[in-house]
C-alpha cells in the first residue's frame, strides 16, 4: 500500500456532510480529530440536514470534543429526518445553499450505496453538486449489513480511537437506549479497518474514495 500525504498548505476548507446528528461522528470522528492537528490551517464545516433542538445540542457538543483548538462551524437544518427521498427540494435547495460558502478542498459524506434512505439522498447530492472536489463516502454500521469494501484508510492512534468511542458516548445520550450504539461496536469497527490497513495501533476509520486524482503540482 502506497500512503497518501495531505498537504497540509493545500487543505484550507472542509466540507462534512451528515443526514443526522452523530452521523459525521460515528462515521469520521477520528479521522478529523486526527486532521484538527494535522491541518492547523484549516476550518472545518460541518452542516447536518436534519436535528431537533437536543440533537443538535449534541452534536455540537461532539464537535468541540473533536476538533478542539481547531477552527470549524457546525449547522444543523430541520429538514424532516426519515423522509428525505420526500424532502429533494429542500434537501437541494439546502446543498446548494452551502455551495455558496468556500470552495472545499475535502468533503466527507454518506457513501452512495448506504442503505439508509437519508444517507443516500445526500451521498447523491454531494455528488450531484459537487463536480470537480475530492470526496470520501464515510460509513455507519447498521441493521442493514451494507457496509461494503473501503478503499481508503486512515490509520488512528490508540488515543484517538478511545477519544473517538468516549466523544460518542458522552455526547449523545438520546442515543445510548439504541441495542447498537455501544463503545464494542464502535471499537469493533475500528479495530477491523485497523487490520485492513495494518495500521501501526491496528486501529483505523475508512473511507470510499470514488474518484480521485493524482497530482504532481
Amino acid at each position: 500500500m502506497l500512503p497518501l500525504l495531505l498537504d497540509s498548505s493545500r487543505v484550507r476548507h472542509v466540507l462534512c456532510l451528515g443526514a443526522h446528528c452523530d452521523d459525521i461522528e460515528i462515521g469520521a470522528g477520528g479521522s478529523l480529530m486526527e486532521l484538527s492537528e494535522r491541518l492547523p490551517a484549516a476550518h472545518f464545516r460541518w452542516v447536518v440536514f436534519s436535528g431537533d433542538d437536543e440533537r443538535e445540542a449534541e452534536t455540537r457538543a461532539a464537535a468541540a470534543r473533536v476538533h478542539g483548538n481547531a477552527a470549524y462551524s457546525v449547522e444543523v437544518l430541520r429538514i424532516r429526518g426519515s423522509y428525505f427521498p420526500s424532502e429533494f427540494v429542500a434537501l437541494k435547495d439546502a446543498i446548494e445553499s452551502v455551495k455558496q460558502g468556500p470552495a472545499p478542498d475535502l468533503i466527507l459524506t454518506h457513501r452512495l450505496e448506504d442503505r439508509h434512505q437519508d444517507h443516500r439522498v445526500v451521498a447523491e447530492l454531494t455528488w450531484n453538486t459537487y463536480r470537480r472536489h475530492s470526496i470520501l463516502e464515510y460509513e455507519i454500521p447498521k441493521y442493514e449489513g451494507d457496509l461494503g469494501h473501503p478503499n481508503f484508510y486512515l490509520p488512528l492512534s490508540a488515543a484517538t480511537a478511545a477519544a473517538k468511542v468516549r466523544m460518542l458516548m458522552d455526547c449523545f445520550p438520546s442515543q445510548r437506549q439504541r441495542a447498537w450504539f455501544t463503545p464494542d461496536l464502535f471499537q469493533a469497527q475500528l479495530r477491523l479497518r485497523g487490520m485492513e490497513c495494518n495500521s501501526p495501533s491496528g486501529l483505523a476509520e475508512a473511507f470510499h474514495g470514488r474518484k480521485l486524482i493524482f497530482s504532481t503540482c
